[in-house]
């Protein structure tokens, strides 16, 4: 039996919902977190001292934390999948895409998400949002460098690398605000959008 905790519109937890998808692996996913609530329970803290989503159990295994799930996954199930290359170096470059999104985009990206889609409008701090964009634009500028080499995050092929930034480009793209072109980062996006799992749990309307 595989579980998946967490509610549908975290952005961590569709980084899962989608790998699981992509590699055709049955779960039954719990809605926790956000207004869902439960995440403060004794029961889920006994599974995550974080009492954060997502939080994955599969055969009595527990795993938390979004990124070290998707690599959990990969190793298990797709073992020899180019999802998560073999060689010491093309997995530490998908490795380091997927940690810099955690130390690098995630601050700015969702300063602009809980500012623009989380907060009514009479109570938004826009110099912190302006700020956070400004930032922001400047950090997806190192990715769109690095996909004016190669079509993916990790290379020539679609990675998990993909993963935690796709997530990501989605919000970025469809938050109102004025952005740079970055026309290698759209590109990108558009190949993300011709994956089913990636349109139907990832690229929704924003809540």
């Amino acid at each position: 039996m595989r579980r998946l905790w967490g509610r549908a519109n975290s952005s961590n937890v569709m980084k899962v919902i989608w790998l699981l998808e992509e590699l055709g692996l049955p779960y039954e996913r719990l809605d926790v977190g956000g207004s869902f609530g439960k995440t403060d329970t004794a029961e889920y803290r006994a599974m995550n001292p974080n009492g954060l989503v997502p939080t994955l159990e599969e055969d009595g295994f527990i795993l938390w934390e979004s990124n070290a799930i998707l690599r959990y996954l990969c190793h298990a199930h797709a073992p020899h999948s180019p999802l998560w290359p073999q060689e010491p170096r093309p997995r530490a470059n998908v490795d380091r895409w997927m940690d810099w999104q955690q130390t690098t985009l995630n601050r700015p990206i969702s300063v602009i998400f809980w500012g623009l889609v989380r907060t009514p409008p009479e109570k938004r701090d826009r110099a912190a949002i302006d700020a956070a964009v400004k930032d922001c634009a400047r950090v997806w500028g190192m990715l769109e460098a690095e996909l004016a080499c190669h079509p993916y995050v990790g290379g020539a092929h679609f990675t998990i690398g993909d993963i935690p930034l796709g997530v990501h480009v989605h919000r970025w793209f469809a938050m109102e605000f004025d952005r740079p072109p970055f026309p290698h980062l759209k590109a990108w996006y558009g190949r993300l959008l011709e994956r089913a799992p990636y349109r139907a749990h990832v690229a929704q309307k924003l809540s």
